[in-house]
């Protein structure tokens, strides 16, 4: 695209419409509104709060994917640049990766190049997992598992992320006996019972799994604990939940089972929500040609994103956006300026061939 405004404006624009959780209305509108400029009203889908736009031509298609909406603010004022970053909430995570994309779906050298690009907005992405509307996109906008190829513009530290770690979430329940606490011996403290498996989960150090040449790390932590009546009463029961980031090279089936196996010291154990591990599309020819274009290593992304979303539905992906993920939910949030340029530049060289 030339003329018009630059990323940098774009990505003040889009920090300036408030976008929270459940409230990203206006942002999906103020974008339509800005890319019908360039397409037809029957190359969008609405879906909900979230919208695909893009048309296809019978190129391979290419996917651009990211979501709307920001977490709450804590504060933070109207986007300002300073020093080389812009500050505001959304401005990593993921805002300028939303600038990105539609500078990408503007270009007229992407337009021309070897694929249909198609542009995936969704929302909803920060709050609770089941009301994730990138869900309901793919439901309900078949013919995007047709792609070659998605990109998430999550922040990357200018790395290309492949794969992503799976997640069980677990409630465990040590129970024992109540009595009064002046007599402990008529009782079973279902807390101390708890205490050596506590202290193996205190000393539990990272899993090391190589995928594809990628070293992900498994991880099981203790993230809540809930036990106790009263001062004078010996607590009966104590509950742990427990949140478990597995490889991908495990099923969810495999990850859910591990997760028991661990945690058999407990006397009953509840799954309370699960999500699958990302893919890993290492040898995808493109993203050979995105990391020539962008000089960037390869890298296993740490984390849950929806990279693992696509590959349930047989899209391969990766994670390379502008930002770093350090800055993501953080109070004083920003993007370093330069990022922006250099994921943009780095996707159209392979965009537009």
């Amino acid at each position: 695209m030339t003329g018009g405004p630059s990323l940098i404006d774009t990505l003040g624009w889009l920090v300036d419409i408030p976008s929270e959780t459940g409230a990203e209305a206006a942002i999906g509108q103020a974008l339509i509104d800005r890319l019908s400029d360039r397409n037809e009203p029957s190359d969008f889908t609405r879906v909900d709060q979230s919208f695909v736009v893009g048309r296809r031509t019978g190129r391979p298609l290419l996917l651009l994917v990211g979501h709307t909406d920001t977490v709450p603010s804590q504060g933070q004022g109207p986007a300002h640049v300073v020093d080389g970053r812009m500050h505001g909430l959304g401005t990593a995570d993921m805002k300028g990766g939303l600038a990105v994309m539609v500078h990408l779906l503007e270009d007229e050298a992407v337009d021309a190049g070897p694929f249909d690009v198609i542009g995936v907005f969704y929302a909803a992405e920060e709050g609770p997992a089941d009301r994730n509307q990138l869900e309901g996109v793919l439901t309900r906008v078949p013919w995007l598992a047709e792609a070659t190829f998605a990109v998430v513009l999550e922040p990357c530290d200018r790395e290309i992320q492949v794969g992503c770690n799976g997640v069980v979430n677990a409630r465990l329940v040590f129970t024992g006996r109540s009595s009064h606490s002046a007599r402990p011996w008529w009782g079973e403290n279902a807390v101390t019972k708890a205490g050596e498996w506590l202290a193996k989960m205190h000393r539990r150090p990272p899993e090391p799994h190589v995928v594809d040449g990628l070293e992900y790390k498994e991880v099981m932590s203790v993230t809540r604990a809930h036990g106790g009546i009263a001062n004078n009463i010996i607590p009966p029961r104590f509950e742990v939940t427990v949140n478990y980031r597995f490889a991908p090279d495990r099923t969810l089936e495999e990850a859910v089972a591990h997760l028991r196996a661990v945690c058999d010291a407990a006397d009953a154990v509840e799954i309370l929500d699960t999500a699958p591990a990302g893919p890993v599309d290492a040898g995808h020819p493109f993203v050979a040609a995105l990391a020539e274009a962008s000089g960037s290593r390869l890298t296993p992304k740490q984390g849950w994103t929806d990279v693992a979303r696509l590959g349930m539905y047989g899209i391969a992906a990766v994670n390379f956006g502008p930002g770093s993920a350090t800055q993501a939910h953080q109070a004083e949030e920003w993007v370093d300026l330069g990022d922006l340029e250099h994921a943009y530049r780095a996707l159209r060289v392979v965009l537009a061939g």
